[in-house]
């Protein structure tokens, strides 16, 4: 149920920004490329362990706070977006598997200030390798891989308001492999 909300209420915010913004695709762009290494920051709240998506099941609970720093630099146009490096880590409230993380992003611009990204790196996380605890993930390697993504709006040109989706595994190189997935909202200041 929870989710649910959590759903609702980003596509709600996605709605408002998708309106009531005008085209700043292009401007935000041409303005990020101007200054510093920093392309933006990022903080957010992502319920835990979400089950019935990638890894399919859920055995941990809580929140993550979450907190992403994208560079601008290096940086590879590619067909209509742009590839960015990114590190983050997510802290769980209970104590849970938390993860660092670093990887490149794919993201795009559009019209009336959307935006989505996607991409692919790699995670460390302090979670369990195997365990017969049937309240924690089984995640089977200490190295994982992460693929996020990410939809969401800007608002006053610097400002994004943002749904993510993340997920951890290790991609069937060890065994276990429970996956873990995490889904909520980000807000995000852009340089």
């Amino acid at each position: 149920m929870l989710i649910r909300r959590y759903a609702l209420f980003g596509f709600a915010f996605l709605m408002v920004g998708t309106f009531s913004q005008p085209s700043l695709a292009q401007d935000l762009s041409e303005k990020s490329s101007a200054a510093g290494i920093l392309y933006g920051v990022r903080l957010g709240l992502v319920a835990h362990d979400v089950g019935g998506l990638w890894s399919h099941s859920r055995a941990e609970g809580g929140v993550d706070f979450n907190a992403e720093i994208v560079f601008k630099k290096p940086s590879l146009k590619l067909l209509a977006g742009s590839i960015l490096p990114n590190l983050g880590i997510s802290i769980n409230s209970q104590g849970d598997t938390s993860k660092a993380y670093g990887g490149l992003l794919w993201e795009f611009l559009f019209d009336h200030g959307l935006f989505a990204n996607s991409g692919a790196g790699l995670a460390v996380h302090n979670g369990q390798l195997a365990s017969e605890d049937a309240n924690k993930k089984q995640l089977g390697s200490r190295l994982l891989f992460r693929v996020p993504i990410e939809l969401g709006f800007t608002i006053y040109e610097r400002h994004r308001i943002s749904i993510l989706f993340d997920h951890i595994s290790n991609a069937y190189l060890a065994s276990p492999n429970e996956g873990l997935d995490t889904l909520g909202l980000r807000y995000g200041f852009q340089f």
